[in-house]
């Protein structure tokens, strides 16, 4: 059986979340929700998160999950917001707790930050499986972007998150704290061992040169042949030496210091002080 899927694109980050629905009943999963932040104000919004709310209980459908791909460096996550309207567990990968040491020093967290990866209702590993509805999700690690990376395979259906983007577009940035362009290439052969009819849905799109609509769906097959990182059989070292120079040239994410905070934490911002006000921290020459 195969999930229907459903889009969201939020063009102020380029992210695209998706909701995943059991074609036989009414269970669903949100994949890589956004909470609206305006940098220059420090002011968060739930406009995008509230239209994946309204569709889904337009439709009828019960959240049973919502799922992170990773831990994002340009967005934050939704994910406690959804939950508190929608229930459903929050799931990452196990090796969120990778990030958290290495982004908790960062941030000079101390103590009172949770490295274990308690802040998540469900932390997977390689050969992990779910259930939606009557859909089995099948989890596969693909580290390489962050070390926390999973692709969630459901049905003939892979979300993948940021490991690979559209064929014309390429794959992902390799140079964040425990990233690795050597890891990337063989998470991303795990993906194209899959069956090349495999739907392939995308974290991001920012319209490669010479097209001009946004596109988050593709498949194995596609990206084995098109993909201009990765296709026709590119050789590691050729690969790992194009990725690695690339990355030297990329600026950081506009969101990446508020999006790590929050984002290491499921979603949540960190406690407030004393009179109930929540700061996010700018550590500077760190990253």
């Amino acid at each position: 059986m195969n999930p229907t899927v459903k889009a969201f694109f939020d063009e102020a980050t380029n992210t695209v979340s998706y909701v995943l629905r059991d074609p036989a009943g009414p269970a669903c999963a949100v994949v890589d929700s956004v909470l609206d932040f305006d940098h220059a104000s420090g002011r968060t919004d739930t406009a995008s998160a509230d239209q994946i709310i309204a569709w889904i209980k337009q439709e009828g459908l019960k959240c049973e999950w919502i799922l992170e791909s990773h831990v994002h460096a340009d967005h934050l996550s939704a994910a406690p917001y959804l939950q508190e309207h929608l229930g459903g567990k929050i799931g990452i990968g196990a090796n969120i707790t990778v990030v958290q040491d290495t982004f908790g020093k960062v941030f000079n967290e101390g103590t009172a930050f949770q490295r274990d990866g308690s802040q998540f209702d469900a932390l997977f590993e390689e050969g992990d499986h779910f259930m939606v509805g009557q859909l089995r999700g099948e989890v596969l690690h693909t580290p390489g972007h962050t070390p926390a990376c999973l692709t969630y395979v459901i049905g003939d259906a892979a979300f993948v998150g940021d490991t690979l983007f559209m064929p014309d577009f390429g794959t992902a940035r390799c140079d964040f704290p425990g990233g690795s362009s050597e890891m990337l290439y063989q998470s991303i052969q795990k993906i194209l061992a899959l069956p090349d009819e495999t739907r392939i849905f995308v974290g991001h799109d920012y319209k490669a040169p010479g097209r001009d609509d946004y596109a988050w769906e593709t498949t194995v097959g596609e990206q084995k042949a098109l993909n201009v990182h990765i296709g026709e059989g590119r050789p590691l070292e050729e690969f790992t030496a194009m990725r690695d120079a690339r990355d030297a040239t990329l600026a950081m994410p506009r969101l990446i210091l508020p999006s790590l905070q929050v984002n290491m934490r499921a979603g949540q911002m960190p406690e407030p002080d004393e009179q109930g006000d929540i700061f996010l921290k700018l550590p500077v020459n760190k990253i």
